[in-house]
């Protein structure tokens, strides 16, 4: 039943993706990949939140299964590290070297933030950081 779950998960968050990137693009142009970027940052935010959450140590007590779901469906589909790949790919083969680099850069420092962020807000709902998350 876990891969139903993981199916599912999956399925939604590659639509929620999909809204996504159109709503973006429409908003930014497609010069730049922002919504591949702003997609990477929330996932990031919501792994590291609900992973923390709902972990050993976490406030919320729930079934692995809702795990599976959050983290390897939800997430896993709605984060984009292989568009990410080939978007970084077609950016350095046209030869935009700075944009290829300001992609690493800005997806690398600001989903690491995201996933920081969403650690620390579920730590303070759990009661407090505790060494070694």
């Amino acid at each position: 039943m876990v891969y139903v779950w993981v199916a599912i998960g999956s399925a939604l968050g590659g639509m929620a993706r999909y809204w996504l990137t159109l709503a973006v693009a429409a908003a930014t142009g497609l010069g730049f990949p922002w919504g591949t970027i702003l997609i990477n940052i929330v996932g990031s935010f919501v792994i590291g939140f609900f992973a923390t959450l709902t972990g050993m140590e976490g406030r919320l007590g729930v079934p692995g299964d809702v795990r599976t779901f959050v983290i390897t469906g939800l997430c896993g589909g709605f984060t984009t590290f292989s568009a990410f790949s080939l978007q970084t790919f077609e950016l350095a083969r046209d030869g935009r070297w700075p944009q290829a680099l300001g992609n690493i850069a800005l997806s690398l420092a600001l989903c690491l933030l995201a996933v920081s962020l969403g650690y620390f807000a579920a730590a303070a709902i759990n009661g407090g950081v505790k060494a070694g998350g």
